[in-house]
Formats: C-alpha cells, structure tokens, sequence
C-alpha cells in the first residue's frame, strides 16, 4: 500500500468520528428549537387531534432517543429520509438542488482570483491600486448587504440584470459577485504576495531572457510556483462559500442547497434540515482532503508520510 493511500485511508477513517459528532449535534439542535413541524404543515387552525394525527405519522410521538437511533439507523445505510413538507427522499431533494450550489460556488471563485494576478503584474499602477482597493471593499461589506445593494442598482434601477432565479449566464453576474466579493479580498491579497514573491525569481528572469513572452512567463511559470499557497487559502475558504451561498441564494431566491436549507427551517422539516448540514460538512471535509493531496501534484517535494 502507497504512503498516499495510506494517508487517504486514515483520513476518510478520521472523518467518520467528525460526520457522526455533526449529526448528533445537529439532531440535538433542531429538537431543541422551538415549534412544532406537524403544526407548521397544518397551520394554526388545525385542531389538536389532526395535529397528533400527524405527529404520529411522522413520527415525532416517539422518545427522542428512539428517533435519534432512527435517524442514525437510516444514516448508516445511506437513507437520510424523507421530507416532512414534501414527502420526497431527502437524498434526491438534496441532489436537485447541489449543481445549483456548485455553479455559484464556482462562479464566485472566478471572480475572486483574477485581482491579485492584475495587482501582482501590473504592480504600482492604477490597476494594482484599483484592484486592491476593491479586494478591501470587499472584506468590508457583508454580503448581506452587497446583495441587495446590487440587486437595487443593476436589476431595479438599471434593468441590465435579473434580480433573481437560475436562468442564463447573466442571472449568475450579481449572485457571483456579491458570494465571491469576501472571497476576492483574502485571495486577491494573497494571489498578489505569493506572485510577486516568484516573479523575483531568477527562474522567471531567465524564462524572459529565453524568449518568453511575459504573459506566459507569469502563467506558466510563476503561477504555478505560488499556487501552494492559494490552494491552502481555497481550501480553507471554501466552507466560507457554502456558507455564504445560504444568504446569497436567499437573497438572489437562487435553486441551490443554501436556499433549500432556510426553506426546511421555516417549516421545520428535521430531515432536510440533518441532510442539508451534513451535506455542507461532507463537502467541507472533502475539499480538505483533496486540497492536501493537491500539495503533493503541485510540488513532487511534498511527501504523505
């Protein structure tokens, strides 16, 4: 068995103990908040013996403990169950709407990473200033408030945008840019730092000297050199995204995973809510694990021991 094998083994082993210690947290959690999800479904008109009615047939009569070793049962066999409000699979509920999530998670990243690149090669110059005046803007305003600023501007008072849905590419612009705007400022900064570092290097001088053309002398060469860095900060930003996107989606009524999270809180739906978090932290972890094996790609120095 290869080290890296190895070493993928151990953790996808210590991520178990992880995925377990979120589901009972999160069980725990909902149970704890108050209100009642047969009661959300019939509304408040709904007589007490409908409401019980329904509360046996979800099951929700039963001891907690009782429903927690159900719920774990299910979680053990990859069944995460069904929806209160919709009565459809959590797991295929969940894989509608993760390619809308992905696509703006995505979108956000592409946003985020050309600043630093501008700043690093155009250093000193009105772009340099430009963009790292925006990276700063952008750590300053939540994007809780960029949202519907933007919203107001481009869609309402210009018209050049949708303000809301998933349709063409000009409907990912503002949701895009308000999720990937926190994101740019960290990466931009350090996309620059990183690149700058390299492009002193004698390597890139003599790659110039050679014939190079700059543009490929700085993507080719000097790029890939300071990509240890930025693959760390991606990593370790990326659960920022997924957890950003829940206010984003909200806010743009974008089809992903973060809107259909606040949407099973409002109704108290307890499975889709369990699928939902353990679904962000499943991806969380991956992401992790993929980013430390992309160490060993990047630079054949970097050992799994």
């Amino acid at each position: 068995m290869t080290a890296v094998v190895r070493y993928v083994a151990r953790r996808i082993l210590l991520t178990i103990p992880v995925l377990l210690g979120v589901a009972t947290l999160v069980f725990s959690l909902i149970h704890l908040v108050p209100g009642d999800p047969a009661q959300s479904m019939l509304g408040e008109g709904a007589s007490a013996a409908d409401v019980a009615d329904l509360r046996q047939r979800l099951g929700l009569d039963r001891p907690l403990l009782e429903q927690y070793g159900r719920f774990m049962g299910g979680l053990a066999r990859g069944d995460l169950g069904t929806s209160f409000r919709t009565n459809q699979p959590v797991t295929a509920a969940i894989r509608e709407r993760v390619p809308a999530t992905v696509e703006l998670a995505l979108a956000a990243m592409v946003v985020a990473l050309p600043l630093g690149i501008i700043a690093a090669v155009r250093r000193g110059t009105f772009a340099d200033y430009t963009a790292m005046t925006v990276a700063l803007a952008g750590i300053s305003i939540p994007n809780f408030w960029l949202g519907p600023m933007l919203a107001i501007l481009f869609s309402v008072s210009l018209g050049w945008l949708p303000v809301s849905g998933r349709g063409g590419w000009e409907s990912l612009i503002l949701p895009a840019v308000s999720l990937g705007a926190a994101l740019a400022a960290i990466l931009a900064r350090m996309t620059r730092a990183s690149l700058l570092e390299e492009l002193r290097e004698l390597y890139v001088r003599a790659a110039r000297a050679r014939g190079v053309t700059r543009t490929r002398a700085v993507l080719r060469h000097a790029m890939r050199n300071s990509l240890i860095p930025l693959v760390t900060i991606l990593g370790l930003q990326f659960g920022a995204v997924l957890t950003g996107a829940v206010i984003t989606e909200t806010i743009f009524a974008w089809p992903g995973v973060g809107r259909l999270l606040i949407q099973s809180i409002n109704f108290r739906d307890y499975p889709l809510i369990q699928g939902c978090i353990l679904l962000i932290a499943m991806t969380y972890v991956t992401v992790n694990l993929l980013t430390d094996l992309v160490y060993g790609v990047l630079d054949p120095r970097i050992r799994y021991e």
